[in-house]
């Protein structure tokens, strides 16, 4: 059973946060596309709500909460709400998190650092931990985080979020080696894909963001469905049940040393 066809999620509970718009929407399409059933949060309602539809639109069945991340209570809302919906939880996809503009590190301040710490790697802990005990259940499943070319190279102008982002790929590798027992993965991909914050990126840094694009091999940057919500349907899936503990960059060959 590949990941490239319709049917390969056929049964499986997934949990997207950030599923509104950018990469999150992108992973969703190549999820639902793939016969997932959907559980999608995000912060902003009129991008959830679209997310919703567009999912439905493509024959997945879809539920969805507005959360906050940096609710210490929305982990807990988050996965309880999505058990009581289907019954059960196969995959977990932390997506979400607040990123600033770029500025130097000497004038990012404790509120950003804060802001980025609590949306990224204390909600991906908080739901990692909620989700647990359910995948547990569930005879074991998948966890997908999301990590950083900021983080992994390093990115002038992003220091805040690039230590987020490699909290995060921290926790994923004790998660992977404490949780294996129980039949869970946990891996890490570091994507860069045409979403709103790299388009954002490009408006505000041009010079950085062109940097970046001719460091790519392939000479492209990524789509948020076809090259990042491919790989990670294939983690969440059954060709991937020996796959655990790694950092994948979806990022056309860039960043190989990292």
């Amino acid at each position: 059973m590949s990941y490239t066809n319709s049917s390969s999620l056929a049964g499986k509970t997934i949990i997207i946060t950030g599923a509104g718009r950018g990469i999150g929407r992108g992973v969703a399409r190549a999820l639902a596309k793939n016969g997932a059933q959907l559980f999608l949060t995000d912060i902003i309602a009129d991008n959830l709500n679209s997310a919703a539809e567009e999912m439905r639109g493509l024959g997945a069945e879809v539920a969805s909460v507005q959360a906050d991340l940096a609710d210490r209570e929305a982990a807990g809302i988050i996965i309880d709400a999505a058990v009581e919906r289907f019954g059960r939880l196969d995959g977990l996809v932390n997506n979400a998190v607040w990123i600033n503009k770029p500025m130097p590190f000497a004038e990012q301040t404790d509120d950003i650092f804060s802001r980025i710490s609590d949306t990224g790697p204390r909600a991906t802990f908080a739901m990692m931990k909620a989700a647990y005990p359910h995948l547990v259940a569930a005879g074991g499943g998948s966890i997908v985080n999301f990590g950083s070319g900021a983080g992994a190279g390093g990115e002038v102008g992003f220091a805040a979020y690039g230590a987020a982002k490699e909290s995060i790929r921290g926790m994923s590798k004790v998660a992977a080696l404490e949780w294996g027992a129980a039949n869970i993965r946990v891996n890490v991909v570091i994507p860069f894909a045409n979403s709103e914050g790299a388009l954002a990126w490009e408006q505000v840094d041009p010079a950085a963001f062109n940097q970046a694009m001719a460091s790519i091999p392939l000479r492209r940057i990524g789509d948020t469905e076809k090259d990042v919500g491919a790989v990670v349907s294939f983690l969440l899936g059954d060709d991937s049940t020996y796959l655990s503990a790694q950092s994948i960059h979806i990022s056309g060959g860039a960043g190989v040393f990292r």
